[in-house]
């Protein structure tokens, strides 16, 4: 089947001064665009409660922005900068925090032209003691580089990056890391490394919030999808079908597919990751329900979930889902997705309602927003452009609702 997607139709005019590039003083404190069956209004998050129903169960991605750039130098002194993606030896994310002495990544490497040969290096302290970090590149794929990592202190390499290295904010911020972006370009909520970019939609919550709501009747469950930095890479060609789309991992927990089940028809995605995650399960069940076998080393297809019948409902899909999980004695299960959620008659099968920032013209996410909302993104977004509304991933919010 053919798929176009004009992406010039899903432009808009963002002037710099509406991109928010420092947060708030308070989280909750950002405004909330409210799009519910065709009316907007707009309130402050803090008011979350008071907009959403009752019986929601609000889904967090719970990954955690890693430290990924490293400034390391050449014997020649030329500043190289190392931004690691991905693990590759070992490939698990969880391994690759916990192993010491030597791992190898894939990295977007800045001043490649100075990197022809030989190691790049930091020296360092640590404890009292001099100790040195060193990369070599071993390969290369299109825009990546395989890098090899070897140091001396006796660190994990989870604790290395958090030593050495700095925390990725978007480039589109235009300005270096600062202290605060340490604590405010995470979720409170933030537990497993893993991501390049943090779960937007997720920095507007706070302990208080999420106390007082589960007070009122609401739920959270959580899931895990690390953020990779193709998240940023703006669509290029004129037909947004001819995007590739990155791989993402993700993991879901057996308790919470129950969960999901148990409150399917009320689950409110917090930001396009925890959608992206919550939709691939339809191809893993659909996998079950075809071959017996959820496939999860298989990666999710860019357009596979198109492929899927319209009454494979989303109580099935999570149905599905459980009762393999229980007969295979699993507790949670991994995958990895590249599916593209778009306005190309995508079908929401567990998502009901969307928490999201405000994303950028032309991007995949904002794709996403149409998929859900249809031609109303337009009128979102203008009604946001002409209100005062902060955009991108320090700026205010949106839920959306059918």
């Amino acid at each position: 089947m053919e798929r176009h997607i004009a992406i010039n139709d899903f432009d808009y005019p963002l002037p710099d001064e509406r991109i928010a590039k420092f947060p708030l003083a308070e989280r909750s404190a950002s405004k909330l665009l409210v799009w519910q069956g065709g009316a907007i209004s707009e309130r402050h998050f803090a008011d979350l409660g008071d907009v959403l129903p009752a019986d929601q169960l609000l889904v967090f991605n719970n990954t955690r922005v890693i430290h990924a750039r490293i400034i390391m130098h050449k014997p020649s002194g030329a500043r190289i900068e190392v931004f690691c993606l991905e693990p590759q030896e070992p490939a698990d994310y969880e391994r690759a925090f916990a192993v010491r002495d030597s791992c190898v990544w894939s990295c977007i490497v800045g001043n490649l032209k100075k990197w022809k040969e030989g190691p790049v290096e930091i020296n360092f302290q640590h404890d009292g003691h001099e100790a040195c970090l060193r990369a070599w590149r071993v390969g290369e794929g299109g825009r990546e580089q395989t890098v090899r990592f070897e140091w001396t202190a006796p660190m994990t390499f989870g604790q290395l990056l958090e030593y050495l290295g700095r925390i990725p904010i978007p480039p589109y911020l235009n300005r270096e890391s600062q202290e605060v972006d340490n604590t405010r370009y995470q979720t409170v909520y933030s537990k497993f490394e893993g991501s390049v970019a943090a779960p937007t939609a997720g920095l507007h919550f706070t302990p208080e919030l999420i106390a007082s709501m589960q007070a009122r009747g609401f739920a959270f469950e959580e899931v895990t999808l690390h953020v990779g930095a193709g998240t940023f890479l703006p669509v290029k060609t004129d037909d947004a079908a001819q995007h590739p789309m990155h791989t993402e991992h993700f993991e879901i927990r057996r308790s919470t597919v129950a969960r999901l089940l148990e409150k399917w028809g009320a689950i409110t995605a917090v930001g396009t990751t925890s959608v992206r995650t919550l939709e691939s399960l339809s191809a893993l069940a659909w996998r079950i329900r075809t071959c017996g076998d959820p496939q999860p080393g298989r990666v999710i297809g860019q357009w596979e979930l198109y492929d899927l019948p319209t009454e494979f409902t989303g109580r099935e899909v999570l149905a599905t889902l459980l009762d393999y999980m229980d007969g295979a004695g699993l507790d949670r299960m991994k995958a990895a997705t590249q599916i593209m959620i778009t306005p190309l008659g995508y079908e929401f099968r567990i998502v009901r309602n969307i928490i999201t920032n405000f994303h950028q013209p032309k991007s995949t996410l904002l794709l996403l927003v149409s998929a859900y909302v249809g031609s109303a993104w337009r009128e979102i977004y203008d009604y946001a452009l002409a209100h005062d509304f902060r955009f991108l991933s320090y700026g205010d919010s949106s839920v959306l609702m059918r």
